[in-house]
Parts: structure tokens; C-alpha cells; sequence
């Protein structure tokens, strides 16, 4: 015989540790764990996720892009709370399982016949009957044999009684609801699990334990060192590959919130073709590539195709079509002088490169940055809507329409119209302090359906801004030298004193020498307000100088109100026709012909006036106009080796079966106790199901007529 000491804190810690299990296979800590990851997986739906971080400061501003970044709301799917919470759920689910299998199992092998007769009388369903030409044996059996033939499992038992031997039958039906309940929360295990492998767990462990660091630098994947780069062995994984078009590449990068992983794969993905096929809308129907696959160990070459939908299988490794990109295009752009002292000239370039400007005039110390070329853009347009609607300048309210003509790319229109308007041109300028501007310029004139074609130049301060477009009008010649002549021309004070002098000689025709003096005082304070020339209440408000919105500033603060719709039509005229002048100038110093006097002309004029008004905002001396190009497409595969994905698909088949089980399948017991007596045997009949329904009272109703003979008491009270 031994003496069993127990220490103070031992009572403590087995408590602790069984509130413990407790709280952990508890429903509603299940419930909550299930409630967070839905939570999460809302904000990693609404939230764009694997963003550059500059984004997400853009989009929500430095304090709220900090707080998201330090939760990891930018990778909810792979973050280490995410992660922990899966792995709770599992815990939980699997001891609920634990805790409750057991109870289920053996109930599904027990029929309960032990039950007592007094017990079947507190049953809600409950009937009775006298069984005179039956003995309780001979019944028992015939009641047994009903049961069975009806899908019932059932056993009989005989007791002694004081008046002889009674008989027991018990049956059960609808086992399945209880199996129901454990293969819908295995299914939940299953699930979560096969979600941390495929998740990023395996290669979180690999970098907690396995010295694994996210690379966040740039340069040539071949020289990135081991410690950035993943084994092809490694389990589980899931990333991009971008392969350009007659080039080869067999590592994916896997996006981490703090730089790129790089995955080594047994074989390497060769593009033979992309092909891509759009929609009248412009949106792409159809992704597809033409591929061989290298295989690194056999050497062997084996041709597929993958299609969106359609992914292709090799050694283990699912390659899906996620979407395409460019290759490497290469472009040839002109820059167009935007200010007087710019010069213009050739560049050439590939998307994704970059090149130092260092003519004279382009704003040296800046970097032209290739990032984007559009083959295929269809655009809506409408009737309405457009600057230069080819409506008369000189009938323009100054306040009213002239305003609510400024920044004519936030114009909507009324008319859906689609359109492919042809190739475009994507790129960034970036100061010497690493500042960059984004712009977006169409190569062929559009045409939106005013009859007057326009270039559009697109520019944004930043990603999360749509583009404001400046809409230069096409000249005579087909290009848009003609603006560009008089947007510099306008800059030069020689120039606009020869226009204004042109204008006032022409409007008077030498009848009135002292209104041509007047007038051409006029024209020319018209000209330098709208050229910028003149300090006025826009620069003081720290708006761009110049444009209508100038005169229009100059008017409000010089001319009485009742008296300012007059005067803005007489100015506006004014203006128009020096500036039509000051084209005229333009052409003949560039060797043209004049611009006639028809409607074309005054098409062009119209959107000239509020191009040139929209122009004293673009923020570079430069736009660079799309010349020539060589497409290279690529194709952008998710690579992915999976194997919690059968994991997955078990579970989900065990979700739908245990749903339906718990659902559509009632649990039914019956018990019929037949009692000895000198007229033959006394029936006492009960039922219990898990859910009280209409049907279990129409089942239990037809059960007693047809075994007992007999109406349940009360219709099954």
C-alpha cells in the first residue's frame, strides 16, 4: 500500500485545464472563431489584397494604410492571425468531435429497449389498445415484422412479468441524422485543414525555421540569392508565372506583404503563342497559350494548351491561365513641345524600361518610365458630353457654360456608344526626388461623334485617380501640330501683338483708326488674361494661370453684375477672333495655306479655344505621342502545387452529405410494449423523434392504426 501526495496547485491546474478544454470545444467559441475568419474574409474580398504599399496610402492615407499594413489586411489569407484562427477552429472542431462522437456512435447501436412501460406513458406521441386474439408473443412478432417491412431496424426482448411473460419491441429509423452531425463538423476540420496546406503556412514555416526571407530588391531572377528562393520539393505552394512570348521560364514568384518569394519548378513553361479574344464591349473572352513544357529532369518537351478553366496537370503542378501581360513590347514615341523652350524629339523604349531625358527643354533630370501599351481600347462616347460640341465659342455664358467646360475629362456622356478607339500608351515621368506623374495617350485621333477628331493626352498625380484627358483637336494636316503651333505661339508676346494688330485692322477695315487702337487694347488684354500673361485672382488662389476660367475671374471682379453677360459675349468674340488670327500666323510662318472660312474651321477653332484654355493645366513641357510599336505578348500563370485540395473537395462532399443528414433526416424510435392478460395482450405504444413536425403526427397516426389497431390518445397527445 502506497500514500498519494498531491501538491496545492494541482487541484487548480486540472481545473484550469478542463475550463480550458471546455471553452475550446464549446459551440460558441467555435461560432466566434467562425465569425472572424468570415469577417476577414470580407475585408480580403473588399479590400484589394498584395497591393504595393503606396497604394493603399494613396487610397486610405498614411495613418489608416500603417494600421493596415501592421494587421496584415493586405494578406488576410496569409497572415499569422489568419493562420492561428484556422488552426483554433480545427482544435475546437476536432475535440466537439471528440467529445460528442463517442455518445453518437453508441446510440446508433443501441435500441433502448430496457425503456419501462411508466416511461412510455410521459411521451408526447403515446397510444394504447387491448389485443384480445393476440398473445403478446405472437403479436410481438407480427409487430416486429410490420416495422421491419417498413425500413425499421428492430429487437425484440422478453421480461417476466408478474402475470407472464411481456414483450418489448423497439425500433429505430433515421440513424443518418446523427452520423449527419459527424461528418459536418469533420467536414469543417477537413476544410480548415486543407486550407492551411494549400494556405501559406508551409512556407511561413520555411522562413521561421528554415531561414527563408522575402526578396524586396529588383533585378535579374538568376542572381537572387539561395536564401530568397524555395526548393522545388517544397509541398505546397501557389504563384505566378509571366512568360513572354518565344521565351521560357520555370520560376514563379510567390507574393509575400514584404517582397516576392521565388519558387523553383521541376520544368519550365516555354510561350509559343497567346491568343486572346475580346467581346464587342472590348472585354476579353477567351485567354489561351500555347505551351511546351521542359521537363528539367527527363529533358523531355511536352506541347499543351491552357485555357482559362482548363488548367494543365504536370508532375503534381497545375498550371492555370490567370491572365496576360506585356512581354516586353517595344515602342517608339515623339515628344511634343507642351512650353516654349522644349524641343522636339525621338525616344525609343520597351515596356517595363526606362530612359533619362536629357534634351534641352524636356525638364532634365527626369526619367521617361515604359509601363504600359494597349493594342485594343473600347471606349464609351456619345453624342453629347465632349469639350468642343461645335457649338459657336462667341455665344459661350462666361460663368455658366465656359466653367462647366474646364477639365473636360470628367465630362460624361449621355449616349452609350462603344467604340475601339486603337492603341494607346502608358507611362510615368519621375522627377529627380523619385515624384512621378502617370500618363495615358491615345495614337489615333478619336472621334467623339461632334465630327471634330481629338487626340486625347491623359494625366494623373497618382494610382488611385482616374485620368483627366486634355483633348487636342486634329488640324487640317491631320495631326496636332496645328495647336501645338499656337499653344507656343500664344506664350510668345511678339506673336500676340502681331494677332492682336491683325485682328483689330481686319475687324475695323481702316474705317476708324481711333476703334482699331481701342479694340486692339482689348484683344490684347483678352490675349495675355488668357495666355497667363497677366497676374489675376486665379494665381492668387493658387489655380493654374490662364484659360477662360482667367477671363472669367477678370470679369466678375471688374464688371458689375447686370451688366456681365453682355460684356462676356463681346470679350469672347473678341478673343476668338485673336486667336483665330494668331493661327492664321502660325500657318503661313510654317509654309501652309490659310484656314478657310467654313464649318471645319470653326470646329477646330471651337475646341481649340478650350484646349488651349485646358493646356495651362498640364503639369510637363512634354507629352510624348505614340509613333510606332512591336507588340510582345505574355501570358501570367498561376502555378500551383495543391495537396490539401482532395482534402478540400472530401470535406466539402462530407458538408453536403452531414447538411443533409441534419436537415432532411428525423431520428425516429418506437417502442410497443405488450403486456399478458387473460384475453390476450395489452399494447402500449410510444414514439420520439428529434424535431416535432406534422409528419412525425401523420407517421405516428398511421403506426398505431396499423400495429395496434388503435387511434393515439388525444390524436397523438
Amino acid at each position: 500500500m502506497s500514500d498519494t501526495t498531491f501538491g496545492p496547485s494541482s487541484a487548480p491546474r486540472t481545473h484550469a485545464m478542463r475550463s480550458m478544454t471546455e471553452l475550446l470545444a464549446s459551440m460558441r467559441f467555435a461560432i466566434a472563431l467562425l465569425t472572424v475568419i468570415c469577417i476577414a474574409s470580407v475585408i480580403g474580398t473588399v479590400l484589394k489584397q498584395h497591393e504595393p504599399a503606396v497604394n493603399y496610402v494613396n487610397q486610405f492615407g498614411p495613418f489608416w494604410a500603417e494600421v493596415f499594413l501592421a494587421l496584415k489586411l493586405n494578406a488576410v489569407y496569409s497572415a499569422w492571425w489568419f493562420l492561428v484562427i484556422l488552426g483554433f477552429l480545427v482544435v475546437s472542431t476536432s475535440l466537439c468531435i471528440a467529445r460528442h462522437a463517442p455518445k453518437y456512435l453508441a446510440d446508433l447501436r443501441t435500441y433502448k429497449e430496457d425503456i419501462r412501460e411508466k416511461s412510455l406513458q410521459a411521451f408526447h406521441h403515446k397510444a394504447s389498445a387491448e389485443l384480445a386474439a393476440e398473445t403478446p408473443e405472437a403479436a410481438a412478432r407480427r409487430v416486429g415484422q410490420q416495422l421491419v417491412a417498413k425500413g425499421w431496424k428492430v429487437r425484440l426482448q422478453q421480461r417476466q412479468t408478474p402475470a407472464g411473460d411481456g414483450w418489448m419491441v423497439a425500433a429505430k429509423a433515421g440513424a443518418a441524422n446523427k452520423l449527419g452531425y459527424i461528418a459536418a463538423h469533420s467536414a469543417i476540420v477537413l476544410v480548415c485543414l486543407g486550407g492551411l496546406l494549400d494556405g501559406d503556412l508551409v512556407v511561413r514555416a520555411q522562413m521561421w525555421f528554415g531561414g527563408k526571407t522575402p526578396y524586396a530588391g529588383s533585378g535579374l531572377i538568376s542572381e537572387v540569392k539561395p536564401e530568397h528562393r524555395l526548393s522545388e520539393r517544397n509541398p505546397t505552394f501557389r504563384g505566378n508565372l509571366v512568360v513572354a512570348e518565344g521565351t521560357q521560364s520555370g520560376t514563379a514568384i510567390l507574393s509575400q506583404s514584404d517582397g516576392v518569394l521565388l519558387q523553383e519548378l521541376p520544368f519550365a513553361v516555354e510561350l509559343k503563342k497567346f491568343i486572346v479574344e475580346h467581346y464587342s464591349t472590348g472585354m476579353p473572352k477567351l485567354f489561351a497559350s500555347e505551351i511546351v513544357i521542359h521537363d528539367r529532369a527527363t529533358g523531355e518537351a511536352t506541347p499543351a494548351r491552357v485555357e482559362v478553366n482548363h488548367p494543365v496537370s504536370y508532375r503534381g503542378i497545375e498550371i492555370y491561365q490567370s491572365s496576360f501581360d506585356d512581354g516586353g513590347s517595344e515602342v517608339h514615341l515623339r515628344a511634343r513641345p507642351m512650353a516654349p523652350g522644349a524641343e522636339p524629339f525621338d525616344v525609343q523604349g520597351v515596356i517595363g524600361g526606362s530612359t533619362r531625358l536629357t534634351h534641352s527643354g524636356s525638364g532634365e533630370g527626369m526619367t521617361l518610365e515604359f509601363t504600359g501599351l494597349r493594342v485594343l481600347n473600347v471606349e464609351n462616347f456619345g453624342d453629347t458630353g465632349a469639350s468642343g460640341s461645335g457649338a459657336d465659342v462667341r455665344k459661350v455664358d462666361l460663368r455658366e457654360s465656359i466653367e462647366s467646360r474646364l477639365g473636360a475629362g470628367n465630362k460624361t456622356v449621355s449616349k452609350r456608344e462603344l467604340r475601339n478607339v486603337g492603341p494607346s500608351i502608358t507611362y510615368k515621368l519621375r522627377d529627380a526626388a523619385g515624384q512621378a506623374r502617370e500618363f495615358h495617350n491615345f495614337m489615333l485621333p478619336v472621334d467623339t461623334g461632334d465630327g471634330q477628331p481629338m487626340y486625347l493626352l491623359g494625366v494623373r498625380e497618382t494610382p488611385a485617380e482616374p485620368f483627366r484627358y486634355l483633348r487636342v483637336p486634329v488640324d487640317a494636316e491631320g495631326g496636332m501640330d496645328g495647336f501645338l503651333r499656337m499653344r507656343l505661339a500664344l506664350a510668345d508676346p511678339q506673336m500676340r501683338e502681331l494677332a492682336v494688330r491683325r485682328y483689330a485692322a481686319a475687324a475695323v477695315d481702316g474705317a476708324r483708326p481711333e476703334l482699331a487702337e481701342q479694340l486692339a487694347q482689348s484683344a490684347g488684354r483678352a490675349l495675355a488674361l488668357f495666355a497667363g500673361a497677366i497676374d489675376e485672382p486665379a494665381a492668387a488662389a493658387g489655380r493654374p494661370r490662364g484659360g477662360l476660367q482667367a477671363i472669367s475671374d477678370f470679369m466678375e471682379a471688374n464688371v458689375p453684375e447686370d451688366e456681365r453677360n453682355r460684356a462676356s459675349e463681346v470679350l469672347v468674340r473678341i478673343l476668338n477672333g485673336a486667336l483665330f488670327e494668331l493661327a492664321q500666323i502660325t500657318r503661313e510662318r510654317a509654309g501652309l495655306a490659310p484656314l478657310p472660312q467654313n464649318g471645319a474651321t470653326q470646329a477646330f477653332m471651337t475646341q481649340a479655344v478650350l484646349s488651349l484654355s485646358d493646356a495651362q493645366a498640364y503639369p510637363v513641357p512634354l507629352a510624348f505621342e505614340l509613333r510606332d510599336f512591336k507588340q510582345v505578348q505574355a501570358s501570367v500563370f498561376q502555378v500551383a502545387r495543391a495537396p490539401g485540395k482532395n482534402v478540400v473537395y472530401l470535406g466539402c462532399a462530407l458538408l453536403i452529405i452531414g447538411v443533409f443528414a441534419m436537415l432532411y433526416v428525423r431520428e425516429r424510435r418506437v417502442w410497443v410494449w405488450l403486456a399478458p392478460q387473460e384475453t390476450g395482450a395489452r399494447a402500449t405504444m410510444a414514439l420520439s423523434t428529434n424535431r416535432k413536425t406534422l409528419d412525425a403526427d401523420r407517421e405516428f397516426a398511421q403506426l398505431t392504426t396499423q400495429l395496434i389497431g388503435t387511434s393515439p390518445h388525444g390524436g397523438a397527445s
